[in-house]
């Protein structure tokens, strides 16, 4: 099993940055892919970034050049940096890990999932 803890979140303006981060324990972290998903209210829960164990990265269209994902395996943590933040990145925001190992978006490859932290953004 691994555990995934979320913090971070918090309520900024429009073009206001946060640093959220992911604490995983238990199970070998280095070899997982970890991603970042959120869920704003009324949508779907959609993928934002995930990094492998490679430092292989991918970004959702709508956060490049804004968001940054790294992780430092010696923590067994993985962050997203959000700069220039817009109201539309309001959302619950989750930590997610895939054992796989693969660049992945979808929700259901990953298997194990934080609470959320929540990140406001007024205009």
């Amino acid at each position: 099993q691994v555990q995934l803890v979320e913090s971070g979140g918090g309520s900024v303006q429009a073009g206001g940055s946060l640093r959220l981060s992911c604490e995983a324990s238990g199970r070998v972290f280095s070899t997982y892919t970890m991603g970042w998903f959120r869920r704003a209210p009324g949508k779907e829960r959609e993928f934002v970034a995930c990094i492998t164990s490679s430092d292989t990265i991918m970004y959702t269209n709508s956060v490049k050049g804004r968001f940054i994902i790294s992780r430092d395996n010696a923590k067994n943590a993985v962050y997203l940096q959000m700069n220039v933040l817009k109201p539309e990145d309001t959302a619950l925001y989750y930590c997610a890990a895939d054992p796989s190992g693969y660049l992945r978006i979808q929700p259901t490859s990953y298997d194990y999932w934080g609470k959320g932290t929540q990140v406001t953004v007024s205009s």
